[in-house]
């Protein structure tokens, strides 16, 4: 009867010490959850717009329903000049107030001046090309090495023996994870790969007036 007694204590005093470690315990969970809820609310907010790393805390702007419309589609002549290659474009205006899209061209070498300011290039200075200060950079033609398009078998063989070229597409900007990349894309287009470059513009229809 004893031992019982004796055992039944060790079981009181294991279960005490149970609760009280789960009781201590429970803070801590608390706290770990919430910690994880702040990390993710953070990464939310990370993934606001088609971009978040242009040096700014300020996602741009919603586009207003009534005052542009819903996709902008256009088709633009890829360089270099006379290709006879045309990309079309489709996409969302990214200005709140009307807009519309305006296609510049340049030579090589050319200049530009476009800065990362609300999550957006925006142009800085009136060019010879026809952009305007307050103007968004929203595609600019860039040069990539990759396979030719076409059929995978003939792309593979052509790999194989060293057909690997320079290939020009289209950069969409608002897509780009660090302003580094767009910087990237507009260098790209060198007198060594094309005799020209393509940026399209958004623009507010105030500055057209």
């Amino acid at each position: 009867m004893k031992s019982f007694h004796t055992v039944s204590r060790i079981c009181f005093w294991m279960l005490l010490v149970t609760l009280l470690s789960v009781s201590n315990l429970v803070p801590y969970t608390l706290a770990f959850t919430i910690h994880r809820s702040t990390t993710s609310s953070i990464i939310q907010k990370s993934r606001y717009g088609p971009t978040n790393l242009f040096s700014t805390s300020t996602p741009p702007p919603p586009p207003s329903p009534s005052s542009s419309p819903a996709y902008f589609e256009l088709s633009v002549d890829m360089p270099p000049a006379g290709s006879g290659l045309v990309a079309k474009l489709r996409f969302k205006p990214i200005l709140s107030v009307p807009s519309e899209i305006i296609v510049v061209r340049y030579t090589i070498p050319f200049g530009l001046d476009v800065v990362p300011k609300d999550g957006m290039a925006i142009c800085t200075k009136d060019g010879k090309g026809g952009e305007k200060v307050g103007d968004v950079l929203r595609y600019t033609s860039q040069w990539t090495l990759g396979l030719p398009q076409g059929d995978g078998v003939v792309s593979t063989a052509v790999a194989f023996s060293g057909g690997v070229r320079w290939q020009c597409t289209l950069f969409d900007v608002m897509k780009a994870r660090v302003w580094q990349q767009v910087v990237e894309a507009l260098v790209s287009n060198t007198p060594q790969r094309t005799n020209e470059v393509v940026l399209v513009f958004e623009r507010p229809k105030s500055l057209s007036t």
